[in-house]
């Protein structure tokens, strides 16, 4: 299994890019934090769970470490969402999505690499038996952002993480990705439901939503 080290989980979170442009001092700080929050929340760390216990933790040492050396809360916040961000693909979604065999794929693809992503703190709820071949859906109902983040008060990290969902998915050609809440926004769930079209045009379904 891959060792859980500040450096190494920092090296493939979404702040690998960010992390080097700042001060040797922060960096060893967020580090350091990222030490303490290991040992903290160690029952998390099993083989599925290292890469969003990469994102996670990365995240709030970096936004803690950051108020710490002089930045408000709000500075924090913007910068930890803002290159967290601009690390997400959401063109490559979109080109993908102008192919037929888009949907079939996804119907493939991410079951599968949910269930070899996730280990403890996950529990999804699949319909592909159910769904018709222009319609994929599922829910999330136990998710490991919602538990960390919840526990430390600090659902607003968690918020942030679900919106990437809507900039990967929210602007798809042929596609509308539908979703009423998540659970680190406070619902009962975070639902995924992706509705083919024969054209661009789309159902009008709103396909922003704010954190």
């Amino acid at each position: 299994m891959r060792k859980y080290r500040p450096e190494n989980l920092a090296a493939v979170s979404r702040y690998r890019e960010y992390l080097p442009t700042l001060p040797v001092e922060i960096r060893q700080d967020v580090y350091s934090r990222m030490r303490v929050l290991l040992e903290e929340e160690k029952r998390w760390c099993d083989r599925g769970n290292y890469r969003h216990i990469a994102q996670i933790l990365t995240s709030i040492a970096l936004y803690e470490v950051l108020q710490q050396h002089g930045r408000t809360e709000a500075e924090a916040f913007e910068i930890v969402s803002s290159e967290m961000w601009k690390q997400l693909t959401p063109d490559i979604f979109r080109k993908l999505a102008r192919h037929r065999w888009f949907l079939p794929v996804m119907k493939k693809v991410l079951p599968f690499g949910f269930r070899h992503g996730s280990g403890a703190g996950w529990k999804y709820e699949w319909h592909l038996d159910e769904d018709p071949k222009d319609r994929f859906h599922f829910e999330c109902r136990e998710c490991l952002y919602r538990h960390i983040f919840g526990e430390r008060g600090l659902m607003k990290l968690g918020a942030m993480f679900c919106h990437s969902d809507v900039i990967n998915y929210g602007n798809l050609p042929y596609t509308d990705f539908r979703r009423t809440g998540t659970l680190c926004q406070g619902a009962d769930c975070c639902d995924f439901d992706f509705v083919r079209h024969r054209t661009d045009a789309g159902d009008g379904w709103e396909r922003t939503r704010s954190i």
